[in-house]
């Protein structure tokens, strides 16, 4: 513990558990592990390290991520299956990707990876708008009255 309180290192452990029991979007809760030890069988995995559960009826589908709880992390082969859309998992029947299908990637909004198109206000210099002329009342009050 290189020269650390013991407590200190203790009570890190001990609020590490209780996010872990009390919290989903710290990584899959207490309750999910023990499900999934207990009912779960595993079906696969997707690229980014995400795996894939399901009961031994097949009725119930679930996701523990790897890392980041994002649901856009999801890709369509997967979220299909999931949702029942497709009966046989992406590992026993892969879905076909056309030449023209961009690759899947996660939702990016927020992000230092997000697109931030020319005049966006997050470049740090927003453009003017020319192309319009913003509504104004008082000019529509003078209008009125010159008619």
């Amino acid at each position: 513990m290189n020269g650390e309180d013991p407590k200190s290192f203790f009570w890190a452990a001990d609020v590490m558990w209780l996010k872990r029991l009390l919290t989903w979007w710290n990584g899959q809760t207490l309750g999910t592990q023990i499900f999934t030890l207990r009912k779960g069988q595993r079906v696969g995995e997707d690229e980014d390290g995400n795996l894939y559960f399901q009961d031994r009826d097949g009725h119930r589908r679930w996701v523990i991520y790897n890392g980041e709880m994002e649901a856009s992390r999801v890709p369509a082969e997967w979220h299909g299956w999931l949702h029942h859309t497709f009966h046989d998992p992406p590992t026993e029947k892969p879905l076909h990707h056309y030449p023209w299908q961009a690759a899947h990637r996660r939702n990016l909004t927020g992000s230092r990876e997000a697109t931030r198109p020319p005049g966006s206000l997050s470049t740090g210099s927003p453009t003017v708008p020319t192309d319009y002329i913003a509504w104004n009342p008082a000019d529509a009050d003078k209008r009125e009255t010159e008619s």
